[in-house]
């Protein structure tokens, strides 16, 4: 691996704390035996002896002190000795008085010393060993030892504070010693290897990109078996660039590479190359490259590689710039390759358009794999594999889930999965249900539920009127997306959202189905016109989101017959530069001012469209309203049964017992809906409709 090693405890540091806690201890035990210890001045000791309650003497020469143990009691003649005399003597006096003068008594004339009192420890000084044994000759019964110095004991204790002092001086000189080679070790590459012994995750694990999975087994069998291509004349790829939306699984191809390779696997972010020193990521590249052609044939995955390989000569301002020296040194890396060199660069990144395009010309990056998201076969797969380590109930439809899923890339479909695991688990259950499923659909498309949030009714009603008209609108034109559900709680930052999915994957979209979709936008605010007599900020996003739609169909995709077959305003992304700020208006004032009304037209056009369906069929807006009021959540076949105007039947129906319980989201085909090939709707799938701004 090329990182750097990783840490070990230093011998010295050891040293010095195992010293630093015998020290500590030491003194500890010296504390907790002087609480028990009486420490006696030398006229004490001598007395002491004297009156023989001395049980044992320990001479220490080296220190000149004595230790041992000793009675403390007083012997006969002092204070305490009277005062026990006398009141044996007084109790004698007692006896007498009753019982005669001849009567037996107690004599204290013999008193004994050691009877009263019990041995404790003693420490005091005496200076000349001479005169202490001539001192205890004459008292035989006391035990006397002499402890000779210890030189080399003394010796080591008097050094402890100059060894303490050396090896603080080492510690200190040690790290500064490792701050001195980090610093140094800045130009090295921070790159980390895998082998094949180390494997992470297989192609197995891989699902729903089948195509980009087949382009990197072709690198990887190039590796490991050069001469089949060899042999051909076929060269092998310098460079292959994942390009692709956030969440589509490019860093799990990366890593699927490295669990399947059998040569070394070398993998860096592309934002470890530059850091605050001028000439470290030249540096790192050129060690990233040494090291990769060392272990050739290999592979080298940047990540994120848009970081360090941004369009050069944009930046604002002078001086240098040292990403731009940075990326110089990778292309010349990436073309210096000698011919027998087995190195190859994979590289990942979402925004590709900004890559300079010396990096993306044949000879370095020779092939770009589009990593999109998935198809229903696709979305099924990954479904797939995500369900597999969790216990998934039988009524769990895993093509169902892929088709109401569309647009949604491989994260998010591991992030349902595991919501719904998650809620499952919060519900107290054993398995994942479809109830699960589709809450933890809601919860990603919509945000969660908010059932607590008070409102008052005049606003309930509003929202009830708003989404309905969205709901309506939506299945009565023929291009429209199939509706699924509409409720009024909030969820996220949403008072209410009308759920509208299409029922397979689509690739274009039609003039007619945009049409259809600004007509849907609008159908919110129309029914507050209408039936709530005002209008309200909760129409603020759906206006937003229809005014870009009007003015990209003019702008972008020539959809105008007023304007013509052309696209206005080139853009110009600056690197450093926001996506629209650095965009270039190349049309005359009269061309902006034709737009403007054609915008204009076009907007009035999809609200005149809503007004008219709306304005038609008043009796069953009232209908669902109310019936939203009621339920606040409407799906499945009382969805369909709204929507389609049948609801006196249906409700007869529920109850009467004859409907079954829904099992989740169903689809609702819009009235008059024509047989023809689906088309990719411009906004996301289940995007809420109400809007935010309402709080």
């Amino acid at each position: 691996m090329m990182s750097r090693p990783p840490q070990r405890v230093s011998i010295i540091s050891a040293i010095l704390f195992f010293v630093v806690a015998m020290f500590i201890g030491s003194q500890m035990m010296t504390m907790m035996n002087g609480a028990e210890t009486d420490t006696l001045i030398t006229s004490e000791f001598v007395q002491a002896v004297e009156q023989d309650r001395v049980q044992n003497v320990v001479y220490d020469a080296g220190s000149y002190t004595v230790t041992g143990t000793y009675y403390p009691a007083a012997t006969a003649g002092s204070t305490a000795s009277d005062a026990y005399n006398n009141a044996i003597g007084a109790l004698n006096a007692q006896v007498q008085g009753v019982l005669g003068t001849d009567a037996r008594t107690v004599d204290t004339t013999n008193l004994d010393a050691k009877s009263v009192g019990t041995p404790r420890k003693y420490t005091s000084t005496y200076v000349g060993q001479d005169s202490l044994m001539q001192l205890l000759k004459s008292h035989p019964d006391v035990e006397y030892q002499v402890k000779l110095p210890d030189g080399m004991g003394d010796f080591l204790m008097s050094l402890l504070p100059t060894l303490l002092l050396i090896g603080l001086m080492v510690f200190f000189f040690v790290q500064m010693n490792k701050a001195n080679n980090s610093q140094m070790s800045f130009g090295k590459a921070k790159a980390k290897e895998y082998t094949q012994e180390h494997p992470d995750v297989r192609f197995d694990d891989v699902a729903g990109e089948d195509e980009a999975v087949e382009e990197l087994q072709e690198i990887k069998d190039f590796l490991v078996n050069p001469k089949k291509y060899q042999d051909l004349g076929a060269k092998i790829p310098r460079g292959c660039l994942l390009v692709g939306p956030p969440g589509t699984g490019k860093t799990l191809l990366a890593r699927a590479v490295a669990g399947e390779a059998q040569v070394p696997f070398f993998s860096i972010s592309g934002s470890e190359f530059v850091e605050m020193f001028v000439g470290v990521g030249a540096s790192r590249v050129r060690d990233l490259f040494k090291h990769a052609k060392e272990s050739a044939p290999s592979i080298i995955f940047i990540d994120e590689i848009d970081a360090v390989g941004r369009q050069r000569g944009a930046g604002l301002g002078g001086g240098h710039d040292e990403r731009e020296q940075t990326l110089n040194q990778l292309l010349v890396e990436m073309d210096g390759f000698e011919k027998n060199d087995a190195v190859v660069l994979i590289a990942a990144t979402n925004r590709v358009d900004v890559l300079d395009p010396a990096l993306l010309r044949p000879g370095r990056f020779d092939r770009q794999i589009v990593v999109d998201a998935p198809d229903v076969r696709g979305r099924e797969k990954i479904l797939a594999v995500h369900a597999k380590n969790k216990p998934i109930g039988p009524d769990v439809d895993l093509p169902r889930i892929a088709k109401l899923t569309s647009g949604m890339t491989g994260a998010d479909l591991m992030n349902l999965m595991n919501e719904a695991a998650l809620l499952t688990a919060r519900r107290n259950k054993s398995h994942i249900s479809m109830a699960e499923v589709n809450e933890s659909m809601e919860r990603l498309m919509a945000g969660p539920e908010r059932k607590n949030r008070v409102m008052n009714e005049k606003t309930r009603r509003t929202i009830a009127f708003h989404e309905s008209g969205h709901a309506l609108v939506g299945h009565l034109l023929p291009n429209a997306d199939p509706v699924h559900k509409i409720t009024i709680v909030p969820r996220g930052r949403a008072l209410g959202y009308t759920m509208s999915i299409p029922d397979e994957d689509k690739f274009l979209v039609s003039r007619n189905e945009m049409y259809d979709e600004l007509a849907v936008f609008l159908g919110g605010r129309v029914a507050e016109e209408i039936f709530c007599g005002d209008i309200t900020t909760g129409a603020s996003n759906d206006l937003e989101r229809a005014t870009k739609m009007a003015r990209q169909m003019v702008v972008n995709y020539g959809m105008s017959d007023a304007l013509g077959q052309q696209t206005f305003g080139q853009p110009n992304h600056e690197v450093f530069l926001g996506r629209d700020y650095g965009n270039t208006q190349d049309y005359s004032p009269e061309t902006a001012q034709r737009i403007d009304e054609e915008v204009a037209r076009l907007m009035k056009q999809a609200h005149d469209t809503a007004y008219e369906i709306l304005s038609q069929r008043a009796d069953q807006m009232h209908t669902m309203a109310e019936v939203l009021l009621d339920r606040e959540t409407v799906d499945g076949a009382a969805c369909e049964a709204l929507l389609n105007n049948t609801w006196a039947e249906f409700s007869k129906k529920e109850a009467a017992g004859e409907i079954p319980p829904d099992e989740g989201f169903t689809l609702v085909e819009p009235v008059g809906k024509q047989e023809e090939p689906q088309l990719a709707s411009p906004r996301q799938a289940a995007e809420p409709q109400g809007d935010s701004s309402q709080q």
